[in-house]
């Protein structure tokens, strides 16, 4: 599970990332930083992974923001492509909805 996040790991790294029009949304409704979310996702956790998603794999992380708040963020690389990483959504998990410490979808 890790090879897809490895790889998103070495671009963030990089700097060679790019945020969907959808991430931009998404950070803003939640009051979130693009500087943020790069800051946390050396220490984020792989929760899921999608390598057959049609726009090219991603992956579910979790990783903690300001404060010590949860955060989910989705990476992915474009289809047919290895570059860049991009943020494709990045939102603050709802406590209904998420268990053990927002690791799992509540069923």
């Amino acid at each position: 599970m890790q090879t897809i996040w490895n790889n998103i790991r070495k671009l963030i790294a990089r700097g060679n990332v790019r945020i969907s029009e959808h991430g931009y949304d998404e950070l803003a409704e939640d009051g979130l930083t693009v500087r943020e979310i790069i800051n946390g996702s050396p220490e984020a956790i792989v929760l899921e992974e999608y390598p057959d998603y049609s726009k090219g794999p991603c992956v579910l992380t979790l990783l903690k923001g300001k404060e010590n708040q949860p955060i989910h963020v989705v990476w992915g690389i474009p289809h047919g492509l290895s570059t860049p990483a991009v943020l494709v959504t990045a939102y603050r998990p709802d406590p209904e909805r998420w268990a053990d410490g927002f690791r799992r979808r509540r069923k």
